[in-house]
């Protein structure tokens, strides 16, 4: 059965061609021009995916992104004519799990598709060893998924916990950006790598004391990120 895509988009030209390119790769499409509408189809049969315009009228993409989350975790691909860095990020912080500026190619958004599809359907097996990992403060319980800082209970977001272990599991190591999106995120060729920048800022605000002067989460300028080990900093 083929993987069922809901497409929210107004402008139907393109809708209709970024239809035809996905059922051409054998995906399921139902374009929705409301976001009303969409909200409704949304919650009476969730798709596998959502291709989200943010430019809608009445209900907005904005909007909609945000109800989506609350549902559940179903992919969404944001399309956007906005190419300012802000609204790229604050796409992210709602929870987009990707973004595709226009104009954009038709095989960029099927290959972006097939990798969202792909991290939803593969997950990341949880490590049968170690069950915990520390750096200092600093501890995960890799079997309940808890973080905490001075024994202080942090939550985290899946991506956010996942960051956060792979930098702890080798205190010190610099980690590249396209290191840590092939190894957090599955994939480098389609994520921008300020996708990393905004999750290393998140951790920050939760295991920082002064995020702005950071003393285990460090970048490595020109290089990528570290955990430091105690007392390293």
């Amino acid at each position: 059965m083929p993987d069922r895509i809901l497409l929210v988009e107004d402008d139907s030209s393109l809708a209709a061609a970024v239809g035809y390119a996905l059922e051409q790769e054998g995906f399921a499409v139902e374009a929705l021009a409301d976001g009303a509408c969409a909200l409704d189809r949304f919650t009476a049969a969730p798709p596998g995916l959502v291709i989200l315009d943010l430019m809608l009228p009445g209900l907005s993409g904005w909007q909609l992104l945000s109800a989506f989350r609350r549902s559940g975790d179903t992919p969404v691909i944001i399309l956007t004519a906005r190419v300012e860095e802000a609204d790229r990020v604050a796409g992210l912080e709602m929870g987009a799990d990707d973004y595709v500026t226009k104009p954009f190619s038709m095989r960029e958004l099927v290959a972006r598709v097939r990798v969202a599809l792909r991290r939803r359907r593969d997950p990341a097996p949880p490590p049968a060893e170690p069950t915990l990992v520390a750096v200092g403060e600093v501890r995960v319980d890799l079997i309940s998924h808890e973080v905490t800082v001075a024994g202080r209970p942090v939550p985290c977001s899946p991506k956010e916990y996942d960051l956060l272990v792979y930098l702890m599991r080798d205190p010190g190591r610099v980690r590249s950006r396209s290191e840590i999106l092939r190894a957090v995120w599955g994939q480098e060729d389609f994520l921008d790598e300020r996708t990393v920048y905004v999750h290393v800022r998140w951790l920050r605000e939760k295991i920082e004391s002064d995020p702005a002067h950071p003393q285990r989460l460090l970048t490595i300028h020109g290089v990528g990120y570290k955990f430091a080990p105690p007392h390293s900093a």
